[in-house]
């Protein structure tokens, strides 16, 4: 698809959306169950690109094209979820065509609930669009089971307990969505082998060609760029495999390499740490310290 050069265009609410979509009005002002099997988008008035204010949650039953998935293509013949937290660019891509559903949520349907306080747990919001949920048939029925119960409580006339009703069915289709991510991180552990070889191939490349004295320590971000992956997807994905988050990967390998230099150079702590990206001898004594339990020193003392 051919990208725009045009920014993206705000939209506050789920009114504001539904209006842009040529939908009626949402049934509730702070959520909307929005079912593209029945009815037209008329699609060259959409934006190439919009930042919501809110949440979005996509079921795409069908999808014709396909979808770039981590290193790899896979299409959503089983249909999968996409998951985006407000202020995020979604790009709208008219070579995909699409039917399934939208559940729109504001951040402030949640106030003074407890998921309100837990959202942050729900990590799959900060995906890539590349990385969404792919359903096997037994979990796309609970999954559109829920948001059916979601869309039949907003069909219903708003009393005093429609709103913890309808925020319990939240909380459900979200605890579902990480059991099911956690089972595709399983299912899909030979792609994610791949994907950890080939950061242990972007680290060793880091050390062996010194990048840390022109660009730094490496980040989880530089490392899932280089990827084509998210970063909280890298890093749910490391711990899924290796029980370490990505940044947790990272700052062992700047352990093993600086023990490395310590025991086979005559480099000094301070060169070492410059070498590795750190910017400050202090900062890299701090993180060898937390994980050796010694200084580097020390360590290095043990050898002679």
């Amino acid at each position: 698809m051919k990208k725009t050069s045009q920014a993206p265009v705000s939209v506050h609410s789920i009114s504001e959306l539904h209006k842009l979509m040529g939908l009626r009005g949402p049934a509730h002002p702070m959520i909307s169950l929005v079912d593209n099997t029945k009815v037209v988008i008329n699609l060259d008035k959409m934006p190439d690109s919009f930042v919501l204010d809110f949440y979005k949650i996509s079921y795409k039953k069908t999808m014709k094209g396909r979808i770039g998935y981590g290193q790899g293509y896979y299409d959503f013949d089983e249909g999968g979820l996409i998951f985006t937290a407000p202020h995020q660019v979604i790009h709208f891509d008219r070579d995909v065509e699409y039917y399934g559903f939208s559940i729109l949520f504001h951040p402030d349907l949640l106030r003074n609930y407890p998921l309100g306080k837990n959202m942050t747990k729900y990590g799959f919001f900060s995906y890539d669009t590349r990385e969404a949920l792919h359903l096997s048939e037994k979990e796309r029925n609970i999954i559109l089971n829920i948001m059916e119960q979601i869309g039949a409580e907003l069909e219903t006339n708003i009393d005093d307990f429609s709103q913890d009703v309808i925020i319990s069915y939240l909380e459900v289709l979200l605890n579902y969505s990480n059991r099911f991510y956690k089972r595709q991180f399983i299912t899909r552990k030979a792609l994610n082998h791949d994907l950890l070889t080939n950061m242990e191939e972007l680290l060793a490349a880091y050390f062996e060609e010194r990048q840390g004295l022109k660009i730094g320590l490496p980040t989880v971000e530089h490392l899932a760029d280089q990827l084509n992956l998210s970063p909280r997807y890298l890093s749910d994905m490391l711990r899924s495999l290796t029980g370490q988050s990505a940044q947790q990967h990272i700052h062992q390998k700047l352990i093993d390499k600086a023990k490395e230099y310590l025991t086979t150079t005559n480099l000094s702590v301070s060169e070492i740490a410059y070498m590795l990206g750190f910017e400050r001898p202090q900062s890299f004594n701090k993180l060898f310290r937390k994980k050796t339990e010694l200084s580097p020193l020390e360590f290095k003392q043990t050898f002679n």
